[in-house]
Order: structure tokens, then sequence, then C-alpha cells
């Protein structure tokens, strides 16, 4: 499997552009996919710069209704003229930040003909599978951290079932996709208990003295339980990330824009 990081909050040289979002392009399967489209069109510069060529990819997915993950699909759209997209019935639900903003997808692209709509496993290609976030128990409490949903007319506290995992077998190994893992990453990890996860765990805002540390060590030591290798990096939050790295050590990675790696 090969991988190429298109959007990223941080960029691993100059050339390349970066932003509060998320984009993957995957090769696997002999097939070649989108993973969600970042805040804007930056990802498509990015692929550019690389030499990806993302006219050819046969299918993209979104991982869930926020804008720094769907913000850059009407410019795959453009681009791109063949693919399906995956999103689940519930992404084009309103979603709000703690501020009361909008942090939802454009609703215009309700109209395309390339959107397929999912509510339950859906196998994309033969090795790949999307797996809805709801219809599935959670072991650890998940926190909205302030973010709302608009449902059947009420604005009620995010539950986050507008997310979407991507499961790939390739090579006798597991690896699994999550774009923020808002439904909380040690209840995904328990569901999946994937060989590898990349995606971001939305640790961001957790301070990482006091309270916060030991929320971040409770969760460092929790991941380290499994026999997975974790590539992470936009929602983790940076300074998150190396108090994790100081607990997992090579076992934790952090990804940015114009970054290629093999699994």
């Amino acid at each position: 499997m090969k991988i190429a990081v298109l959007t990223e909050n941080t960029a691993c040289s100059p050339e390349f552009g970066c932003e509060h979002g998320l984009s993957l392009y995957i090769e696997a399967c002999g097939h070649r996919l989108l993973f969600d489209s970042g805040q804007s069109g930056l990802f498509a510069g990015n692929a550019k710069i690389l030499g990806i060529d993302l006219e050819s990819a046969d299918t993209a997915v979104l991982s869930h209704g926020h804008y720094d993950h769907g913000g850059g699909l009407e410019r795959f759209l453009e681009i791109n003229k063949k693919a399906r997209v995956y999103m689940n019935i519930h992404a084009f639900e309103g979603h709000f930040g703690g501020d009361g903003r909008n942090i939802g997808l454009d609703p215009g692209l309700k109209e395309s003909d390339r959107i397929e709509y999912t509510d339950k496993e859906t196998e994309l290609f033969d090795g790949a599978v999307l797996f809805p976030a709801g219809g599935h128990g959670l072991a650890y409490p998940v926190d909205s951290s302030g973010l709302k949903t608009v449902r059947n007319g009420s604005l009620l506290p995010e539950d986050f079932i507008h997310e979407q995992y991507l499961l790939i077998k390739e090579n006798g190994r597991q690896i699994l996709i999550s774009g923020c893992s808002h439904r909380g990453i040690l209840n995904i990890m328990n569901r999946f208990a994937p060989d590898v996860l990349i995606g971001g765990f939305h640790f961001m805002n957790i301070p990482t003295e006091g309270e916060g540390a030991e929320r971040l060590n409770y969760a460092a030591n929790e991941l380290m339980q499994y026999n997975t290798r974790y590539y992470t990096g936009h929602c983790t939050g940076r300074e998150q990330f190396d108090f994790l790295k100081k607990i997992m050590g090579d076992r934790i990675e952090y990804i940015s824009a114009g970054m290629r790696f093999e699994l």
C-alpha cells in the first residue's frame, strides 16, 4: 500500500502548502482512492507537486461531514470525472462548533449525482470496506467537545454518527483509516484493533499538563495495549503528539503534507 499525504496542518517542506485539514491519496488492492479533501483545493496543488494524477482515482471517501475534510470536494469533482464519492447519510446534517460556527459541508454538493450515501458496512472494492460509526456499542465515553448537530429540526449535542472508517486488508494486514476519530480513538481501537491505524485522534484541545496530561497518559497506555502502528496528525495536535511520542516511542509517527510512505 502506498500513501501520500496531500493535506495536513503542517508540511514536510516549504514547497508544500498546509492548512487545518486532512487529505490522503491511497494506492491499494489495485485501486486509487482519495480519502478526504481538506478544507480547500490545496490538496490538488500538493498532489501536482507530488506527480499524482487525481483524474486516475477510481474512488473517493469522505470520513465525516466537517469542512476541513470535505471542503475540497467540489474541486475534486471538477478534476476527476468518474470516481464515486462515499459519505455517510448523516454527513450533510448541520454541524456546528462550540462557538456556533458552521463547520459543515457546502449544501450545494448534495446535487452531485456522484455521491453514494452509506448507512451500513459498504464494500468499495475487494479488500476495502467502509464501516459506519453508528450502530456499535461504545466502551469509552464520547466527548462532544461542545460541538452540535441538527437532526429533525433540533440542535443536539454532536454524536458523530456521520463518521465512517475505511478498513483495507492487503498482504495479510488490516489498515484502518479514520479522519478525526470523533467517536473516540479508544472506541475505534476497541472495535477494530488493526495492524496499522492512520488518522487524527482529536486530542488537540486536551492540555498537556494537569488533568489533561492524565487523560493523554491514559490514552497512550491504552493504545500501547494493541499490536498496532499509528500514523497520526491533524486534530491530534502537535503538542499532544509530542506528549504521546514520549510514551509510545516508535509505535507512533506524525504525518505532514507532502509525505509519502509505504505499508
